[in-house]
């Protein structure tokens, strides 16, 4: 009988081997579920042994991992910006980026009952993560995509969080009625050429969440000048980018007749993120 030790550090190996990146502390949550625990309670309890009932499960657990099946989607589960949010293959998994994104959007100089519009909104973490942020602030959040199973997951996240939103089946901003003071878009930016380089992991969010075209514009380029008349007065757009795409979505939201127009890096140094403002 194997203890969870010996269990975490054989799995860890196992993944390893498959070249799953980060591969202890995957097998740490793989473990931590099967066990129903925190991954802090895992480590007061590395000498407790694991029966078979346990185990035959968590093999399972393991063998998905290291076929390449994200751990979110293993989980059921993301953590964003400090909350858990549901995830599965309905919807792109939330990175890193789009947390940074969300944090300078609520750097912004923000009126009160604000309007806020997420198009594209997958799983809904970004419109439901601004709206909690900014409480009694926030008056109203709309939270659109052209996908009724992402909308579903963006639904469930909302009633997960208690938050009272309207889901919108659009395409863009074609079934979106009024303006807004905030509009955020992660659209699909990958281009085709970057296709053949993702990651197995990426390779299960849905294609409509990932590919914009050749390259990599072409939902961006019939986005961005239909937001105007949709923003109030002084209102922000806030999207963002592949690391490449700067220089010509910058190009696209001045063509648009939005001003403050400007350009921000990730933390890793890569030009993400667009803010632009209405007149």
């Amino acid at each position: 009988m194997k203890t969870v030790l010996e269990c975490l550090e054989g799995g860890a190996s196992y993944l390893r081997e498959r070249g799953i990146e980060s591969p202890r502390r995957n097998m740490e949550w793989l473990l931590a579920q099967q066990l129903s625990c925190s991954r802090i309670e895992l480590y007061a309890s590395f000498d407790r042994p694991m029966n078979e009932q346990e185990l035959a499960p968590l093999r399972g657990l393991l063998k998905r991992r290291g076929e390449g099946e994200p751990l979110q989607h293993i989980l059921g589960t993301v953590e964003f910006a400090g909350r858990e949010f549901l995830c599965d293959k309905r919807a792109l998994i939330p990175r890193p980026e789009t947390e940074e994104m969300v944090e300078s959007a609520l750097k912004l100089e923000l009126k009160d009952q604000l309007q806020i519009l997420d198009v594209g909104t997958g799983s809904g973490v970004i419109g439901i993560t601004i709206a909690l942020s900014l409480g009694e602030r926030c008056a109203s959040t709309v939270l659109t995509d052209i996908s009724p199973d992402a909308l579903a997951l963006a639904r469930e996240n909302a009633d997960r969080h208690a938050l009272p939103v309207s889901c919108i089946e659009s395409d863009l901003l074609e079934g979106v009625a009024g303006k807004y003071h905030l509009i955020l878009a992660n659209l699909p930016y990958v281009s085709q050429a970057e296709k053949d380089a993702l990651s197995r992991e990426v390779a299960h969010d849905p294609a409509t969440a990932l590919f914009g075209g050749n390259d990599g514009l072409d939902i961006l380029r019939r986005f961005i000048p239909a937001v105007r008349d949709h923003l109030s007065p002084s209102g922000w757009l806030v999207l963002e980018i592949g690391s490449s795409q700067g220089p010509e979505v910058v190009a696209l939201t001045q063509s648009a007749g939005l001003n403050a127009v400007r350009l921000e890096d990730d933390l890793s140094g890569k030009p993400r993120f667009v803010f632009a403002q209405a007149p």
